[in-house]
């Protein structure tokens, strides 16, 4: 949590994402985002709000609560999402934070609504316009994305499907829910043989491989999830060991893109987790995911450090992901008819 406090209102060092269409475009974080303005950047500064949320359910009291309580309070008000809004609104800007800091803003969203709490029904009140403007602009890029990204880093279609569909799921919004459902296996229902073996690549902190198993544990039901995997990543060993896939390894945590490593760390234990839950009981490969999953979450926590703002400005809410088992709290697979069905 402290981590989290020690960025959200904190605005530089700052790297904005803007399309500047004249000099008055020319603003400072906060007044471009009087949000999101703090954690090096939006979709940081987003996910770091999430974190607070997650972490005062989880941890109750105290001191550090007050002052996450006081944090959010101030950061999430109307007035202040309204800018947001208009922002997203702004010419040129129809690509903002897509996919990446959109889902994490649906995962915000989505975590207020879990909470019974005054202080979540507030702070989602003055969220909901945002997330409305968020859920608009997946339902207006999902029809022309022709293909899959798959990549390891914040432009991967994946993570961006996998935390919308667990909000949609969670909200009741059928048509967001069957645009991603039906994407995600025209994408990669045939997929055969992802080549786990190339991973990771220097600055990736998501598995293109185990991102998108992730994702299809969500939009398939389990005994044609367990054959898909089967095709997909036949390598997954039967003996229960843990070196079948070697954590990302970080020389110099100070420098921003190459700490990505130690977020694919906990990134995968995460995916290795939920995709061994998937799975039919009994199935012989869960126990090597499990071996996997614990080897890559240790790896990962022993980074969490804060001794530098290159990943201490996100690597905790990559932990708290993993470690609160937050994956696994997804909304479970159902049924639901293809965008060409009624229903």
């Amino acid at each position: 949590m402290q981590l989290a406090l020690d960025c959200v209102q904190r605005e530089y060092p700052n790297k904005i994402s803007h399309v500047l269409q004249s000099g008055e475009d020319a603003l400072t974080p906060r007044e471009l985002y009087p949000a999101f303005y703090g954690c090096y950047d939006w979709h940081s500064a987003v996910h770091g709000h999430w974190l607070l949320v997650r972490l005062l359910r989880e941890a109750g009291d105290g001191e550090l609560a007050d002052r996450a309580t006081a944090a959010l309070d101030a950061n999430l008000t109307p007035g202040n999402i309204a800018g947001e809004v208009a922002y997203f609104q702004g010419e040129g800007r129809g690509s903002f934070e897509r996919p990446y800091g959109l889902a994490w803003l649906l995962q915000l969203g989505l975590e207020l609504r879990e909470w019974d709490d005054p202080r979540a029904e507030r702070w989602l009140a003055a969220l909901e316009p945002l997330e409305t403007a968020v859920a608009d602009r997946y339902k207006a890029w999902l029809p022309n994305l022709l293909y899959p990204i798959r990549i390891g880093t914040h432009n991967q279609s994946a993570f961006g499907f996998a935390l919308a569909l667990d909000w949609a799921r969670a909200t009741g919004d059928a048509g967001l829910e069957r645009l991603i459902v039906d994407k995600a296996r025209e994408f990669h229902i045939g997929d055969r043989d992802c080549p786990i073996a190339y991973e990771p690549s220097g600055e990736d902190f998501l598995s293109p491989c185990l991102m998108e198993a992730d994702l299809m544990r969500r939009v398939m039901p389990q005994a044609e999830f367990a054959n898909w995997l089967g095709s997909f990543l036949p390598g997954i060993p039967e003996d229960g060991s843990a070196d079948w896939l070697e954590p990302g390894r970080v020389v110099d945590p100070t420098d921003g893109k190459l700490v990505h490593l130690d977020g694919v760390n906990l990134s995968r234990a995460w995916n290795l987790e939920a995709i061994a839950r998937a799975l039919p009981q009994g199935d012989p490969r869960i126990a090597a995911l499990r071996a996997s999953a614990q080897r890559h979450g240790e790896a990962g926590i022993a980074s969490v450090t804060g001794e530098d703002y290159a990943g201490g400005h996100w690597l905790a809410s990559f932990a708290t992901y993993y470690v609160t088992g937050r994956a696994l709290d997804a909304p479970e697979w159902r049924a639901v008819p293809s965008a060409g069905e009624d229903g």
